[in-house]
């Protein structure tokens, strides 16, 4: 079934579902840094003992991580060869312009923003993660080395993460629309709740993660 057009359209929604999932949650996680030092370093810690005592620390989250890795390899092994499947068989392109208009937006969107995306995704988890780059490092809480990380002499690090969710939020859109046709939820009848769903559901994303590195930047959280 993969091999077919629908079975790898079918991976694609149920993976980037399972990506969409994950970055509602994520966000919440990180807006809990407006609750102060204490509540974002406890949502930390829990994070790395879920399943203590009868799992050794990490194992849970470490388990999610690699369901991530694999959610998203097969998204875009997914999206590769659907986009080498559509070239493949239309090697002439579209002649009306208001149909290469949008697959261009389609292309540019999922495509180029999908790779300037997981760049910056190696970035953070250099940064926050694995503390590779972070001004602090490894000693410092999870609370501190979000605050230096972002803070206002690294005002390009703020401006990238700021570009990079704005490309998540129109990756976002996009995606979860043509989610919605590839699993058959589309109909006239629902169109416009769909694409408001969608719509609101980048828009909560891209504003949720903005939030953050915007706020430590101007000093509004320090």
């Amino acid at each position: 079934m993969y091999r077919s057009t629908v079975g790898k359209k079918a991976v694609m929604a149920v993976t980037g579902a399972v990506l969409v999932l994950f970055l509602i949650a994520h966000m919440i996680g990180n807006l809990k840094i407006f609750l102060g030092e204490e509540s974002f370093n406890d949502y930390a810690h829990w994070l790395r003992t879920l399943g203590e005592p009868a799992l050794p620390y990490r194992t849970v989250l470490t388990v999610l991580e690699a369901g991530l890795v694999v959610a998203v390899a097969l998204h875009m092994w997914s999206a590769v060869s659907l986009a080498r499947r559509a070239s493949a068989a239309r090697p002439v392109r579209y002649r009306s312009k208001k149909k290469s208009h949008a697959q261009g937006y389609a292309v540019h969107t999922m495509r180029y923003g999908g790779v300037i995306i997981a760049f910056y995704v190696v970035w953070h988890l250099l940064d926050l993660t694995f503390f590779v780059v972070n001004p602090l490092g490894a000693d410092a809480t999870p609370y501190d080395r979000m605050i230096a990380g972002f803070a206002p002499s690294r005002w390009y690090i703020t401006v990238w993460y700021v570009a990079a969710v704005l490309l998540v939020g129109l990756h976002l859109r996009h995606g979860i629309w043509s989610a919605f046709q590839t699993l058959g939820l589309r109909s006239p009848r629902t169109d416009r709740l769909l694409r408001g769903l969608a719509s609101s559901v980048a828009g909560a994303v891209t504003l949720g993660f903005a939030a953050v590195p915007v706020s430590i930047t101007f000093g509004w959280v320090s």
